[in-house]
């Protein structure tokens, strides 16, 4: 079974499961299990391999894991963020003071995707950040929890893929060969990364037309606006607005500091040694090489530590909270994300089974295959291949680890076909770990805005499905126009891509109108 077809029936399993029953954990589960077996079968190590490959190999291991600790700690933390606000009256100030300057509901929508783009530092961060500060306004205008859980996705991944500085293109570098400036053929790859790209056109368009199709607009229409935020989240009313702005940029400062800190940012590199003595003229890596060689999961964790100390001198000074009451907040902090940590933990497990089989193994061997004779139709092949395996293993960096050394192997340096495979390959990676149910950043931006997790990929996959079949019909233009160079194929797979998205949310938009009236 393993290196087969099999190796991706744990992951699809669970992910049928969870859209069928709307219960997440015991489907994850049931996957792991499937996992399990079919590696003791494979290994013929019977029933105590069962056993051990499922515990001690998968959870175990996964929650040993340096990097996933680190995101586990920063989840922790960030929660423990949002309720200091929250009980210091900060969020409520904020909504207060968004009521008078934003004025409707587009406002609050529009206003959370401009912050959700500027936190492109790292998706974690930008999920739960953009939440706790945008859910206290989009309450008040009645937007529902599942499309603020899209908004949140939807200006996650797909904004620190097309972000040069950000824990994402750091990831991308690390993945091409030695040789080559991995940042700079990130650069050239971002606007040929369609569906990142055209996802954002895509909210803004929905924001602006002013209707919602699929099961997304259940919830918006069941939903009626709520006017006093204060008093349901039962803060105290001595909260000020900076008491909310602050913390964030405290979080948002520390944790780029922390990120470029483990990059080497401060740290002076030397040649060598003389007589142990390090060398006058030491120099320092820039600010660029450092965030591409930083480790995001101890950056986010040193960041959002010193944000969190700080916010709490800042509202023991300010009296609007007591030491008692503080140190609270990290009990509340951890049992708000408790749901959070324990999909994280299943979805990890699960993906460690689908390693063990080697998924990837198969996957890459689909990709070369496919390269024979297919040359224009590569993009498009690759940006669903791609799709498909992060959609099934809920990991887009992982899917990058595969699919980008095959793509740099086909095509020489300095062809187009080069670019814009790369592009479909970060493109499919995005859209699978926007739509699986198990990826760790779905999972957060639905702990970002309360709402249920299963609700969230069930409404917003209508969205980016549409999208992504948008994506696939443009790398296909763009396979077939590269010969003509890569500027006027990116000009010509544009006006391409956007004519159909805006003609097909025009279609949409009359028929929802037809079944309306």
């Amino acid at each position: 079974m393993v290196g087969t077809f099999w190796s991706l029936v744990p992951a699809i399993v669970a992910i049928c499961l969870a859209l069928l029953t709307k219960e997440v954990y015991s489907s994850l589960f049931i996957g792991i299990v499937i996992g399990g077996v079919f590696y003791a079968i494979d290994a013929a190590s019977g029933f105590p391999g069962f056993f051990n490959h499922i515990f001690s190999e998968g959870m175990i291991s996964q929650l040993s894991d340096s990097w996933n600790v680190g995101i586990l700690v920063f989840l922790v933390v960030l929660g423990s963020m949002v309720v200091l606000m929250n009980k210091a009256g900060g969020s409520a100030a904020f909504g207060n003071w968004a009521k008078k300057h934003i004025k409707s509901k587009v406002g609050a929508q529009i206003a959370t995707i401009f912050l959700g783009i500027l936190i492109f530092v790292d998706d974690y961060f930008n999920c739960l950040t953009v939440g706790s500060v945008m859910k206290p306004v989009t309450d008040k205008y009645g937007l529902s929890k599942a499309k603020l859980s899209y908004l949140i996705d939807a200006t996650a991944a797909p904004v620190c893929i097309i972000a040069p500085i950000s824990s994402w293109a750091a990831a991308v570098a690390g993945f091409v060969s030695e040789g080559e400036n991995g940042l700079e053929l990130f650069c050239k790859a971002i606007p040929f990364n369609f569906y990142a790209l055209l996802t954002i056109v895509m909210m803004f368009a929905m924001v602006f037309m002013r209707f919602e199709y699929g099961e997304m607009s259940k919830y918006e229409k069941a939903l009626e606006v709520m006017n006093n935020d204060e008093s349901e989240t039962g803060t105290t009313t001595k909260g000020k607005v900076i008491d909310l702005v602050l913390p964030i940029v405290f979080l948002i400062v520390f944790c780029v500091l922390g990120m470029i800190y483990t990059g080497g940012f401060f740290t002076a590199q030397v040649a060598g040694e003389v007589e142990g003595q390090m060398i006058a003229n030491a120099t320092y890596l820039n600010f660029v090489d450092s965030f591409a060689a930083c480790d995001a999961s101890v950056g986010l964790v040193l960041g959002s530590f010193a944000a969190v100390v700080l916010t709490i001198a800042f509202y023991l000074i300010r009296r609007v909270l007591s030491f008692t009451e503080c140190m609270s907040s990290f009990v509340e902090g951890f049992r708000a994300m408790v749901p959070a940590i324990m999909i994280l933990t299943l979805a990890w497990t699960l993906k460690a089974m689908t390693d063990s089989l080697g998924a990837a193994s198969y996957v890459a061997g689909i990709v070369e295959g496919s390269a024979q004779g297919l040359k224009n139709f590569l993009p498009a092949i690759i940006f669903i291949i791609a799709c498909g395996l992060a959609f099934a293993t809920g990991t887009s960096w992982g899917t990058f680890g595969i699919l980008i050394p095959i793509c740099i192997a086909i095509f020489p340096v300095g062809t187009p076909l080069r670019i814009i495979s790369i592009s479909a390959c970060m493109a499919g990676a995005v859209c699978g770990d926007h739509i699986s149910p198990i990826s760790d950043t779905t999972i957060m931006a639905s702990a970002g805005a309360q709402c249920d997790h299963v609700q969230h990929v069930s409404t917003q996959l209508p969205y980016a499905l549409t999208v992504a079949v948008v994506s696939f019909i443009t790398y296909i233009v763009a396979g077939f126009t590269q010969s003509i160079g890569i500027v006027a194929s990116c000009i010509i797979s544009w006006i391409v891509g956007l004519v159909i998205l805006f003609a097909t949310l025009i279609f949409i938009k009359s028929k929802v109108a037809k079944q309306q009236k």
